[in-house]
């Protein structure tokens, strides 16, 4: 009766440090629910795999502003916001072209924003606009506002959203390509369902007792890390 006894005590004791290891594992990929100020993302290579997704009960935006800051010393193309539905791929995508013009793609189209002062390796704010009634989007980069351009109308992004930093979707959740992979750090990104006044984005500009995303918050952000991406303090830079 003993060695049986004792085999099953080291079998419940492999089993106990298996169960710890998937209870490790799963802390450290699951979604969390974080107040992120005065953090940043930091990525810190460019693969077709290393992304934060973003998490939010939110399903159908008629309207849409994006914010967040970001630094880099690319000058290849890069994504910087990239939100999929199961219906488009390409639901909601902010992008870096090689030029200094920043690509908005949304539902079935997309514009380009030309000329804009990008200097690498500074920090650099931006907010992207846009609303389904009238089809508008427009960009502030750095506090100054673009000009306003058409994009699609009448029809609001709706369906569970994927978003994810990092990487560009070209399938629902996937499709990443390195070559298309940010590589630098992104911070203080929120998300609203409706279109920011000229004053609310100045004073996110300033950092300055403006009104916190309702759809992502900075100060409160469920995210999932896949990868080799940090999350580190910005005062250490």
């Amino acid at each position: 009766m003993w060695p049986v006894a004792a085999s099953s005590s080291g079998l419940f004791s492999d089993l106990m440090e298996k169960l710890l290891v998937l209870m490790v594992m799963l802390a450290s990929c699951c979604a969390r629910t974080k107040d992120l100020s005065g953090k940043i993302f930091v990525f810190p290579k460019g693969t077709a795999n290393d992304h934060v997704k973003l998490i939010t009960p939110k399903t159908s935006f008629s309207a849409v502003t994006v914010c967040l800051r970001f630094l880099t010393d690319l000058t290849r193309n890069y994504v910087l916001f990239s939100l999929a539905t199961p219906a488009l791929s390409n639901d909601l995508v902010i992008f870096k072209l090689q030029t200094n013009n920043m690509r908005v793609h949304i539902r079935q189209g997309g514009t380009d924003f030309l000329s804009l002062s990008l200097p690498p390796n500074a920090w650099h704010t931006l907010c992207a606009t846009w609303d389904s009634e009238n089809g508008i989007a427009r960009l502030w980069m750095d506090g100054k506002p673009t000009i306003k351009r058409f994009i699609h109308s009448g029809q609001p992004i709706t369906g569970e959203p994927s978003i994810i930093l990092g990487q560009e979707q070209d399938k629902y959740g996937g499709g990443f390509d390195a070559s298309q992979s940010f590589i630098g750090m992104i911070s203080r990104l929120h998300v609203w369902d409706y279109v920011l006044s000229p004053k609310e984005i100045r004073r996110y500009e300033e950092d300055s007792n403006f009104t916190p995303g309702n759809v992502l918050n900075w100060r409160a952000l469920d995210y999932e890390i896949t990868g080799s991406v940090l999350v580190e303090d910005e005062l250490t830079l």
